[in-house]
Formats: structure tokens, C-alpha cells, sequence
């Protein structure tokens, strides 16, 4: 992003690397997350505001432990180094990092020196989340002690003068009463954000982002899914150049009620694009019939999904640019920590054939590829999309293909459609899909006896998953009220064909995954 203040965030292999970037990003300052590898050269040419040095699980007193160059610590830009941050601040400035004689994990008391900047408004002793097993014992020349624990002296270090701040606790995370405060002071207090970083601001950037990569009379094309960052991206680049935008939405047949329908409808009227829905559920079909490993699934749905964008692809004519929805976690996570500078392709890109993606010449627009899941959604808000489309919940590629158990036909697809219509539109008028991350049903394999009116029924057993997450690497069950269940269940047995008994998932991730295929 051009002419925006920019923090940048040194990745040391910290879990919580991309949560401190999410945290700045709240508090309205942009960010970047680089590898410790990066040459300061590079860092200091991003023009940073201010550097955060985060986590990570090595020991500095480790050979072969992640470094920084030590002159980061001379450019006159403030520099927060949080848990091994902080250690390698203070080994690399000549300072003491031991192994704790007690080790300090999760909720810990924390006294806190308020006549520092970096603690600024907050209450002199709070609880702060700490996991470490070394600590500083002796602090660099110029640093002191702002804050300490019963077994921690040195729980944050500062050198005012030199504008170096270092904390050993995780502020990035809820467990922190006060980390986030903690975070403000420290782009607001220290180094002097502005809180630049809006989504109108975004938007406004962004559009000029495109017409000037585009240009004037240049073609873009864009395989949408009906996923929120397809559909944002598009919206956006349709903002930018209209009806230059060609998007390509490949109907597999395996789409949940009413989806098809309605991105067809914002894309023809609210958003108006060259809009080519490719209805290929009998295609897909054909290609699954008999084949009930999920693995088997995925890979043949993937790869006619490739054949049927790429039979469009070739069909379109003066079409320069090919666009997708690139966001920032993509980015970061197909990026080594160790050092890669070579991000992968991503698969809407790389699986196309060779002489597809060369009738791109322009190469790729990417409008949001610098934002986390929140932000595009904020985006999506900002730009009038359907409150539906913008909060549409994480769906697999394979769609429903993968919520059947076993072979797919025509008859379960119905079932596993009106099952899943009901589930969220109860969950909707119980006000509680918000809460609830992500809800579904899924069609399982197994037939049960039933009793339905007067006779006996042998149908299949209906499974409902609904989890909360912050991140989704873990889950938990959602607890849906019994009342609300019940209702679902009658519902659904009551108006969907093939099903006389419906079961809740219970199991977290781990040791289950969310979905079930």
C-alpha cells in the first residue's frame, strides 16, 4: 500500500505472528509481516514507521537460534520486541538472557511502571499472558525495567531515549487484559501513527490501484466462486473499471440453496460485470459417478473445475489480466519462515494449463491481497455487498460433494441442500449466526429404522456440525441451545426426503477436522 504509515512485524516463527499483525490492523495502522531473514536494507525500504520483533519457539542461546542484524536497532525507528523478541533484543544489545528458575505459562500478575509510554492509561498491576522458559536478567546498557512478576524481573525493558521497547508477555492475545492498550501505545505513543489505515481509505487506494494497473482499456478476468473474497475482489475491480471485468462462475452443481441465484443477481444488477455462469453440475456428476473416497472426490472436482475455467479462458478475446482472491494469510503462509523469498502459486493459478496463463499478458490483479478475512469482509460491508454474500461462511471447493458420504447422486445432493437451507436459516432467526463460525449438515452413509406415521422407514442419518473458532486451526463444538436443536431436527425430518434421524457433532478439532471429508 502506497502512502500509508506501515508497521512492520520481523517473524521469528511465532504462532502468534499473524495475530499481532491483526491486532495493529484494529487498531487502524497498517502492517506487514516479512521473515527474519529479510535484509534490513528491504525492511527499512518499506519507509516503517515502526518495527515489532515477535515470538518464536528457538532459544537465543541456541546456535543456530534466528538473528537479526543489529543495526536494526540504529535507524531511528521505534522497535517493540515481544517474548523472543525481547531475549534477542537484549542478547543482541549485550544484555543477560538465562534459563527461569521458574518458568511462567499462561495468566501472570504483572506490575507495570506507568510513567512509560508504553503503558500509558492502564491499571498498575493487571494479569498479562506469559509462556517462556528464559528470560533477560541483566538488561543492555540504556535499559531499564518497566514492569516485573513475582518471577520475572525484566517482564518489560525499555530505552526511552533510543525509543527500544521490549515485552516478555504476549499482549497480541485475549488472555492479555491489557495487550491491546499495550499495542496502541506503542504505534500511537511511540511511534506516532496517525490511524491511516481505514477500509474507505482502502477502498479509494485500491481503485486507483487498479485502474492504474490496468490501465485505460486493459481486460481482467475472474474465476468466481461465490466465496466472500472472490466476490469482494470482484466487486472492487468492477468499481474500478466497470464492465471491463469479466467474471467466469463455474456451477459444479454441489453449491448450496439459492447460491448460484444469488451471486448471479448481484453480479447482473448491484455490481454489474460480464458474467458467464458455466452450469456444469452434470458435467461433475458424470465425473464422480461410482467414486466415494473424498481424496478421490477433491482431486477430480479440482481438476474439471481447471478444464471448465480454462475452456472459458480460451474462449474470451483481448483479455490481458487474470484476477483472484488473493488474501494476506495466502500470502504469508506460502512463504517460508526460514527465509524463501519465493511465494508459491496459488491453485486457481498454477492449475491452469501453460498455454492458458500465458494469454495473460498483464499478469495478476490482486486487490486484497494485503488483508486478513475481517478486513475483506469490513470491505465487502463498505462497498453495499448482501449481508449474506459478505458473511457467507468458509465453503470447500468440492461444496457439498464432500458433506456426502460416500457416492453422490442427484437424490442425496437434494437432502444434503434442504438439510443445510434449514440449519441456517434457524441459526439466522435465533440470531446466533454470528456467534457460531461455521454450521453445516452432512449426509452420512449409514441407514437407520424409523418409525413415520404408521410405517417403518430405513433412511439415512443426518449429522449437524456447528463450531466457534478464532482462527480454525482449533475448534470447538457450538452449543446450540437444546430448544433450538430440537426445532432443527423436527424440521428437518419432517421436510426432507431420506432422512428419519439427525445426530450433533460433538468432537473439537483436534483430534476431528471440521469438516468430515
Amino acid at each position: 500500500m502506497q502512502n500509508v504509515q506501515r508497521i512492520i512485524i520481523v517473524d521469528f516463527g511465532a504462532q502468534y505472528t499473524q495475530l499481532i499483525a491483526r491486532r495493529v490492523r484494529e487498531a487502524n495502522v497498517f502492517c506487514e509481516v516479512v521473515s527474519y531473514l529479510t535484509p534490513l536494507c528491504d525492511i527499512m525500504g518499506k519507509n516503517p514507521v515502526g518495527i515489532i520483533l515477535s515470538g518464536g519457539p528457538a532459544s537465543v542461546l541456541d546456535a543456530d537460534a534466528p538473528r537479526i542484524d543489529p543495526a536494526i536497532f540504529e535507524q531511528n525507528v521505534p522497535v517493540l520486541g515481544i517474548c523472543y523478541g525481547m531475549q534477542l533484543s537484549a542478547y543482541t544489545l549485550g544484555g543477560t538472557v538465562e534459563r527461569a528458575a521458574q518458568r511462567e505459562y499462561g495468566r501472570v500478575p504483572v506490575e507495570f511502571d506507568l510513567s512509560s509510554p508504553l503503558f500509558a492509561g492502564m491499571k498498575p498491576r493487571s494479569i498479562a499472558w506469559m509462556s517462556h522458559t528464559y528470560h533477560v536478567t541483566t538488561a543492555p546498557e540504556g535499559f531499564t525495567s518497566i514492569a516485573h512478576s513475582e518471577n520475572c524481573a525484566f517482564c518489560a525493558m525499555a530505552d526511552s531515549k533510543r525509543r527500544l521497547y521490549a515485552v516478555q508477555f504476549h499482549p497480541e492475545v485475549t488472555h492479555s487484559e491489557e495487550g491491546q492498550l499495550v499495542l496502541r501505545n506503542f504505534l500511537y505513543n511511540v511511534c506516532g501513527c496517525t490511524g491511516d489505515w481505514t477500509m474507505s481509505a482502502f477502498i479509494d487506494r485500491t481503485v486507483q490501484a487498479i485502474r492504474d494497473q490496468v490501465g485505460p482499456s486493459g481486460k481482467v478476468m475472474l474465476g468466481l466462486s461465490g466465496g466472500v473474497d472472490s466476490s469482494v475482489a470482484a466487486a472492487l475491480i468492477s468499481r474500478a473499471i466497470g464492465d471491463r471485468l469479466t467474471c467466469v462462475y463455474v456451477d459444479h452443481g454441489f453449491m448450496r440453496k439459492n447460491e448460484t441465484e444469488s451471486v448471479r443477481e448481484v453480479f447482473t444488477h448491484q455490481f454489474p460485470v460480464n458474467l458467464i455462469v458455466v452450469d456444469a453440475g452434470k458435467r461433475f456428476l458424470d465425473k464422480l459417478a461410482g467414486i466415494s473416497d473424498p481424496e478421490e472426490k477433491r482431486k477430480r472436482i479440482g481438476g474439471e473445475f481447471v478444464y471448465c475455467f480454462s475452456d472459458e479462458a480460451r474462449r474470451l478475446q483481448g483479455v490481458e489480466f487474470l484476477a483472484q482472491g488473493t488474501i494476506y494469510p495466502d500470502v504469508i503462509e506460502s512463504g517460508s519462515v526460514k527465509g524463501s523469498a519465493v511465494i508459491k502459486s496459488h491453485h486457481n493459478v498454477g492449475g491452469l494449463p501453460a498455454d492458458v496463463r500465458a494469454r495473460f499478458t498483464g499478469g495478476l490483479v490482486e486487490p486484497l491481497r494485503m488483508l486478513f478475512k475481517d478486513e475483506v469482509r469490513k470491505v465487502g460491508e463498505e462497498l453495499g455487498m448482501p449481508h449474506d454474500m459478505v458473511w457467507r461462511q468458509p465453503f470447500p471447493g468440492p461444496g457439498l460433494a464432500i458433506r456426502i458420504m460416500g457416492e453422490i447422486t442427484p437424490e442425496k445432493l437434494e437432502t444434503v441442500r434442504e438439510s443445510d437451507a434449514i440449519l441456517r436459516e434457524e441459526i439466522a432467526l435465533a440470531g446466533l449466526d454470528r456467534d457460531i463460525n461455521q454450521y453445516f449438515t452432512v449426509l452420512t452413509n449409514t441407514r437407520t429404522v424409523g418409525v413415520m406415521g404408521d410405517e417403518r422407514t430405513h433412511d439415512f442419518v443426518l449429522a449437524i456440525r456447528a463450531v466457534t473458532t478464532d482462527d480454525f486451526m482449533t475448534v470447538d463444538w457450538a452449543r446450540i441451545p437444546y430448544d433450538l436443536l430440537a426445532k432443527i431436527s423436527a424440521r428437518i425430518v419432517n421436510e426432507v426426503p431420506r432422512v428419519n434421524r439427525v445426530v450433533y457433532d460433538i468432537t473439537t478439532k483436534p483430534p476431528a477436522t471440521v469438516e468430515w471429508e
